[in-house]
């Protein structure tokens, strides 16, 4: 099977929102389907290693924003490359709070959504959240960023210089170039993952 079929598979970008107790947490998803009209359900499905999934889980709720093409890296680095176990994503990114007592992300996304879970799918690695949709709101006419364009535009791409003889390591997460001898130790100081996730590029 040519498995490069499946990138050709169209996706949009979101961020997931949830609360539980007084903590909030959010992550990047590019899983988000409306799945009926009447009812109006959507679903997601998010990994189960992920805070967020366990923040919905304890919590039966989540907001969900729509990121659009005036996003920068920024926010993926934010809320997609550090875990909220051990840091607040919403220190330093400003959110609001929706009806449902759960921020969403106003700066660099066009609409949101607040969802209630109705059922939950186990899907080994991950779970997939069946939600009603109870609130929402069109925030800007910017269109909606897709997956496609985030790696096209957005992602930061590797800067490699032909005429220098020096290794170079691209991250496939975030972009980062390493330059020399790659450690089977090294951790990526942007995404925070590992060697195992680099290519050699030069």
């Amino acid at each position: 099977m040519d498995t490069s079929a499946m990138f050709k598979i169209s996706y949009g970008l979101y961020v997931l929102t949830a609360k539980c107790g007084p903590f909030s947490n959010g992550c990047i998803i590019n899983t988000l389907q409306q799945v009926t009209n009447t009812p109006n359900r959507v679903s997601v499905t998010v990994n189960k290693t992920n805070y967020t999934n366990y923040m919905i889980r304890q919590s039966g709720k989540f907001n969900v924003s729509t990121i659009d093409e005036s996003s920068d890296f920024d926010l993926f680095k934010n809320f997609g490359f550090v875990s909220g176990r051990w840091e607040n994503k919403f220190h330093s990114f400003p959110s609001i709070c929706a009806a449902n007592g759960i921020p969403y992300v106003k700066k660099s996304c066009c609409a949101y959504l607040s969802c209630k879970v109705v059922k939950e799918i186990d899907l080994g690695t991950h779970t997939m959240f069946i939600a009603e949709v109870t609130d929402g709101e069109v925030l800007s006419d910017n269109a909606p960023m897709t997956y496609a364009y985030y790696h096209a535009k957005v992602k930061p791409q590797p800067q490699v210089k032909a005429e220098d003889n020096k290794e170079k390591w691209v991250c496939n997460i975030c972009g980062y170039v390493y330059e020399g001898h790659l450690p089977d130790d090294f951790i990526c100081p942007l995404c925070k993952h590992g060697a195992a996730d680099f290519t050699r590029v030069s």
